[in-house]
């Protein structure tokens, strides 16, 4: 009986297209709008703990001054030492590997080729806690660290802009006045923290010093924890250490800040799943409406096949298998109009996905969802035009023309 009643439902939809259709219309949009910003969101989600990520596992970096700037109005925080990347290593247990980085920016020429770029002075922790290889060459030793030798690391970007297609490995290339031999080229990382990680060139925190910033001053400190050790205790330790060598009064504020890439991906992880969840319950407004255009569309449908309802009754059809009819009628659009979404939501997703640039991830479970609500709404939205459809007496559903 049940098969019977969805072949009559059917065929009733296909028997008024145009009207089928503009019924479903409002599902179609409800459910396309609701799976494209859920699936973009999850996107978005991803792309922004990928590029976190990439900023190195669990690592803290450690700079000087309050914010993510030096602070204003006040005094300028000083920068840190070598020494203080000696007492971080020996005395802060959980630390896998301390990177001091000293930064500055210049033009690197090779040939006739010519790029601006940052200039990082580090030492060779700083592959270790970035966990960051070379796919050609090598990163330097400990004796041409401690010498301070003109040798670098450089980037991909900074490969595509100079050399062309040429191996860079044993060429030079000078950066502003200073002539280097690159001796390795670093892994791809593309975008992180907003920039091209590629877009750089490593050099021995010592030559840098010497021969760019002029002092020995760090400017940020990197820090690797340990993945047995909280990165919270660890956090604390390194807190507690610096305000002791920088000689902070017990109740001042810290003269510098300590940042887990961590949290900060959780935070933005976070905030870009309350972004997705509100536009998506703000989509879902549209299945309400859809809901009710379905509910309107059936009450008319009634109203037009009262005479057939009451021959039906007539004959000995019973009202629970009239009702039955109309809410099946009701749910197979409804169901229509979701599948309908969906095949739309993941056309468009694909589309704009590489536009805003981020990873097209198909969820089966929104999708799931998405057509299990629109079947929902079909059942709660036709079941008061199937139970007045029910509820006509046969004998005045008769005499309707």
């Amino acid at each position: 009986m049940f098969f019977t009643t969805i072949i009559l439902a059917v065929r009733e939809i296909r028997r008024h297209l145009l009207r089928s259709f503009l019924t479903v219309l409002g599902i179609v949009i409800g459910v396309a709008a609701v799976v494209t910003m859920v699936t973009l969101g999850n996107g978005a989600t991803a792309a922004v703990a990928e590029q976190i990520s990439s900023l190195g596992a669990n690592i803290l970096q450690i700079r000087p001054g309050q914010g993510f700037g030096r602070g204003g109005g006040g005094p300028q925080a000083p920068d840190f030492d070598m020494d203080d990347v000696t007492a971080i290593q020996e005395q802060v247990a959980g630390v896998r590997a301390v990177a001091p980085q000293a930064q500055s920016s210049g033009v690197a020429v090779h040939n006739a080729q010519n790029w601006s770029t940052t200039i990082n002075g580090t030492t060779a922790q700083f592959f270790v806690a970035q966990q960051w290889n070379v796919t050609e060459g090598r990163v330097w030793n400990a004796a041409e660290e401690q010498a301070g030798k003109a040798v670098c690391v450089i980037g991909t970007t900074v490969q595509q802009n100079l050399f062309q297609g040429e191996d860079p490995v044993g060429q030079r290339l000078r950066v502003s006045n200073v002539s280097c031999e690159v001796i390795g080229v670093l892994a791809s990382r593309g975008q992180g923290g907003f920039q091209d990680q590629d877009d750089v060139v490593l050099m021995p925190i010592k030559a840098v010093q010497r021969r760019f910033t002029g002092n020995r001053n760090i400017r940020f400190i990197m820090v690797a924890v340990d993945d047995s050790y909280d990165s919270q205790s660890v956090q604390d330790s390194l807190s507690s250490l610096l305000r002791e060598r920088r000689h902070i009064a017990p109740g001042a504020d810290d003269n510098f800040n300590i940042f887990d890439t961590k949290q900060i991906s959780e935070t933005l992880q976070g905030t870009t799943k309350i972004l997705t969840t509100v536009m998506g319950a703000v989509a879902a407004v549209s299945l309400i409406v859809g809901g009710i255009g379905i509910m309107n569309i059936m009450l008319v449908s009634v109203t037009e096949r009262t005479r057939e309802i009451g021959i039906r009754l007539a004959i000995g059809a019973v009202a629970n298998e009239v009702l039955m009819q109309f809410l099946v009628e009701a749910t197979v659009l409804a169901c229509l109009g979701g599948l309908i979404g969906i095949l739309l939501a993941l056309i468009a997703t694909f589309i704009l996905a590489p536009i805003i640039q981020v990873p097209f991830l198909f969820d089966p479970q929104v999708n799931l969802l998405a057509f299990s609500v629109s079947a929902l709404i079909g059942i709660v939205f036709g079941y008061f035009p199937a139970r007045r459809a029910a509820a006509l007496n046969p004998i005045d559903a008769l005499r309707h023309e």
